[in-house]
Formats: C-alpha cells, sequence, structure tokens
C-alpha cells in the first residue's frame, strides 16, 4: 500500500480497477446467469470504516466494494442478494496471539479465515434469505473500541 505521499495516479486507479470495477464487471457479467435465490458476498475490509496513515488507495477501494454492495443489492433486487464482509487482522497462519496483539482485541484474540469462510457460507444460505445490502464487519470488536492517549496503558507514539 503506498499513501498520498507515494501514490501515483497508476496505482491508485489500479487499487480501483481490483477493489470496486472488477467487482462491478463480474457482476454484470454473470447477472444473467444466476440461479434463483443466488448470494454475491464481496469482501471489503475494516479500513472502509477506519484509516493508518497513506493507506488512501486501499481504503477507498474498500470503501467502494461496500458502497457497491448496497447499490447491487437494490439494482438486483429480487434476483440476487448482495453483501459484502468486512474482516479486521485475520491471520491466515493461524498463530496464537498472546499479549498485546491478542488482548487489544475485545474478544480476545486475533482472527482466523474460517471466521470469514463461515459467514460467506451463512450468507450465501437460505438461512440469511433477509440479509441483503449488508456489510458485515469481522473484526473482533475493535472498530467499536474507542482508543485514545493515555487510556488503559495505551500510548500514541508519532
Amino acid at each position: 500500500m503506498r499513501g498520498i505521499d507515494e501514490c501515483s495516479y497508476e496505482e491508485f486507479q489500479y487499487a480501483m480497477s481490483v477493489g470496486v470495477t472488477a467487482p462491478f464487471y463480474l457482476t454484470k457479467l454473470f447477472a444473467p446467469y444466476f440461479a434463483k435465490n443466488a448470494a454475491i458476498v464481496n469482501i471489503s475490509s475494516s479500513r472502509d470504516r477506519m484509516s493508518m496513515p497513506q493507506t488512501e488507495s486501499y481504503t477507498a477501494a474498500k470503501g467502494g466494494i461496500a458502497a457497491l454492495t448496497h447499490a447491487l443489492a437494490v439494482s438486483l433486487s429480487g434476483k440476487v442478494r448482495v453483501n459484502s464482509i468486512s474482516p479486521g487482522w485475520i491471520d491466515t497462519a493461524y498463530t496464537k496471539y498472546e499479549g498485546p496483539d491478542a488482548v487489544q482485541q475485545p474478544v480476545g484474540c486475533v482472527g482466523n479465515p474460517m471466521d470469514i469462510a463461515n459467514m460467506v457460507l451463512y450468507l450465501c444460505s437460505e438461512k440469511a434469505d433477509f440479509i441483503t445490502g449488508e456489510n458485515i464487519c469481522i473484526d473482533g470488536g475493535m472498530t467499536h473500541q474507542m482508543i485514545y492517549h493515555g487510556d488503559n496503558g495505551w500510548t500514541f507514539n508519532p
């Protein structure tokens, strides 16, 4: 990820192409072939609602997929349910974190791919027939936790 200080126009456009344009055109191309009660699950990121310095292209792309999700849900109403998932910290190596990395998470651990896969399976099932246009954040509660310098022993060191 390259941010505002280093990101070129081409790099920003690439992030938009991969993050927003591709899912839009894939949906458009597949639209005539969706089965009854079909479901689309896009992958966004918890960065669609919070940022770190120098992540503008990634954050914009993930915010774009979240917005595209609810727009497609309305456009494909009655044909396809469209939802997205915004993962937080997901460790694909299934590392067991201890100390600050785990404790800072309101659930006490870092997520793993099965946390996301289980939600994808649910959203594609008939149990989720009444859910469309939603962006579901799976981040162990991190985006709901307010952290300020000096709170709970946390310090900001820029």
